[in-house]
């Protein structure tokens, strides 16, 4: 490759792309008409393809470095304002956008709801009613914990946080995807998710309560809160 024709081919690009980005350093991205804008983007591309082969061929360690410099400078730009449009978008989203999803589906939500708690309470009725019921929605090695030894099953995680973190995430993604993935069912197993978690809920604060190890229970549950 001839080095000094190739300079002066692309000589031009590089001294338009400074004056974009002076023009985008002083004055800012609405100074910018749009074709510039994409101007810009084309030429910053460009740009970096020449610093690529610069690097490459026998050029003047000076040439790398300003081409360096100019690309360097037109990435900042160009990905600062992206990032400007994200955390507005993010922004956006939390201010407008996530209110609006909650009204539409506000109904959904609530429907939800209402199955999640109705099982909690028949789970925490029956069990208390009928110690059999409990031992059809609580697995028996936990009800031998808690009424045997009077422990609970939650222990200290020292140690094997990653592993205790892993098994939790692991656990909460498969009920939420087979939450989802009941809507192929009309819906009909998403309910029974929803209900026999609040069953299972349900029928253990029964258990924990009827051997006084509520509080210890509640305090793990939710540190913060107690």
């Amino acid at each position: 490759m001839n080095i000094q024709r190739w300079i002066a081919r692309r000589e031009s690009n590089w001294q338009r792309l400074d004056a974009l980005l002076r023009q985008l350093e002083r004055k800012g991205l609405k100074s910018l008409k749009s074709a510039e804008i994409r101007e810009l983007a084309s030429l910053y591309r460009s740009v970096a393809a020449d610093l690529a082969r610069a690097r490459t061929q026998q050029v003047s360690n000076v040439l790398v470095h300003n081409l360096q410099s100019l690309t360097t400078r037109g990435y900042s730009q160009i990905y600062q304002g992206s990032r400007r449009q994200e955390w507005q978008a993010v922004w956006d989203f939390y201010l407008w956008g996530f209110p609006a999803i909650v009204r539409t589906t506000f109904s959904y939500t609530l429907t939800a709801t209402a199955l999640f708690f109705l099982g909690l309470i028949v789970g925490w009725w029956y069990a208390w009613q009928d110690p059999t019921f409990l031992s059809l929605i609580v697995p028996e090695s936990l009800i031998s914990q808690v009424r045997d030894k009077g422990e609970l099953w939650m222990g200290s995680i020292v140690g094997v946080e990653p592993l205790a973190s892993s098994g939790i995430m692991i656990n909460n993604i498969k009920v939420s995807f087979g939450a989802v993935a009941g809507g192929i069912t009309a819906g009909a197993f998403t309910t029974y998710i929803m209900v026999f978690n609040g069953l299972l809920i349900g029928a253990i604060a029964t258990l924990v309560g009827q051997n006084n190890l509520a509080y210890p229970f509640g305090h793990l549950s939710f540190p913060t809160v107690l």
